[in-house]
């Protein structure tokens, strides 16, 4: 394929009438399957539609620039074919336009051995699932009409070790303005320090898309350099400051042996630091999430040290989220501390999603979230 040189100049405009509209497969079942896998699981499989504009030329859609990706499932149309039997002829049936969100899951399912009826079954709810303008909080802040207005008076927090704002953003969803938040990865620079347009993955611009209107500061450096700094700019005794320190280290998926946080010294300065955060700014209420692991290490003690210095009445405790209505068995230490009053760790939002109550009951929601 000949590659051309980028022009700053716009494309012509293309002819959207159409004349002709064609979405099956040359190929309804493919020559190569064995009839008993068509029988039992069916067949996934990518297609194009072609389409003839009114100048004869033929269009395939998903539109590509470049090479189409096979991996790539959102640059290809979906179908799923399988026979089933009707008065002793195997016939054959397809269902297409599936949405390619759904295709990872039906792989997996395929992989599972799933039968054709629980994947039909789960086709059809991904076809029909028409997602809320409210049920995705990162899509919503990409449009600020579906944005959550705070007012003046709202609560306000500090976020450190802020990542890519989804405390943020539920702390928006919650009625709480976030003011500053510090992140900075001394290993990805170019990531964390990403303000331009040609870097849409970096993480000070996404700060500034989703959260700027409530006038959150993203701070680019790390916790260290702030406390260094003195806390300059920062608000003194907000309502909330909240830290999430870096959990590579002590997370079962990074660490050796079962039970032992590699801890380092990074890992010490950070919590040394979140210390010094909590004595300079005095918040009401302070929050911190990590791994499991993370309550056994001295960067932990360092934090609750801090804490019961200030005269904080601590509550902590490892949380399974899949308890409070999330669609995955995600276990978290969960910090709440607060002067002057107290505040306990929520139980279970809602006892029938518990997944130490009702397993069943989990995986089904777990499915009809992937179905989306």
């Amino acid at each position: 394929m000949t590659k051309t040189a980028p022009s700053n100049t716009l494309p012509p405009k293309a002819k959207s009438v159409i004349v002709e509209l064609s979405a099956t497969p040359e190929k309804f079942l493919e020559d190569d399957l064995e009839g008993s896998q068509l029988h039992s699981q069916g067949c996934l499989y990518p297609y194009l539609e072609k389409k003839k504009l009114l100048d004869g030329s033929i269009a395939f859609y998903p539109r590509v620039i470049g090479e189409r990706d096979p991996n790539n499932p959102t640059l290809w149309r979906w179908g799923y074919n399988w026979e089933e039997q009707v008065d002793g002829i195997w016939k054959g049936r397809s269902i297409g336009s599936i949405p390619p969100g759904a295709i990872p899951m039906i792989r997996l399912m395929q992989q599972q051995g799933a039968t054709k009826e629980d994947i039909i079954a789960f086709i059809k709810r991904a076809k029909t699932k028409k997602p809320s303008p409210k049920s995705d909080v990162c899509k919503n802040f990409d449009n600020t009409k579906l944005k959550p207005v705070l007012p003046d008076d709202a609560l306000i927090a500090v976020v450190l070790f802020a990542g890519s704002g989804g405390i943020e953003a539920g702390m928006v969803q919650a009625g709480i303005r976030p003011v500053i938040a510090v992140e900075f990865d001394p290993t990805k620079p170019e990531l964390s320090r990403a303000f331009v347009e040609d870097v849409a993955e970096g993480i000070a611009l996404n700060h500034h898309r989703n959260f700027h209107e409530y006038g959150c500061k993203i701070i680019q450096l790390t916790v260290q350099e702030v406390t260094e700094s003195g806390f300059i700019g920062f608000p003194r005794r907000p309502d909330y400051l909240h830290a999430s320190p870096v959990c590579a280290n002590f997370s079962q998926a990074h660490t050796a042996k079962a039970g032992i946080a590699l801890e380092t010294a990074d890992d010490l300065t950070a919590a040394t630091a979140v210390a010094e955060a909590i004595r300079q700014l005095q918040p009401r209420v302070f929050t911190l999430e990590n791994v499991p692991r993370y309550q056994n290490s001295q960067s932990f003690s360092i934090i609750l040290s801090a804490l019961e210095q200030e005269g904080y009445s601590v509550n902590y405790s490892v949380v399974n989220m899949a308890d409070f209505g999330l669609p995955q068995a995600r276990r978290r230490l969960v910090l709440i501390a607060s002067r002057g009053f107290h505040v306990a760790i929520p139980a279970h939002r809602k006892q029938q999603f518990s997944f130490s109550v009702d397993r069943k009951v989990w995986r089904s929601l777990c499915n009809e979230c992937l179905s989306q």
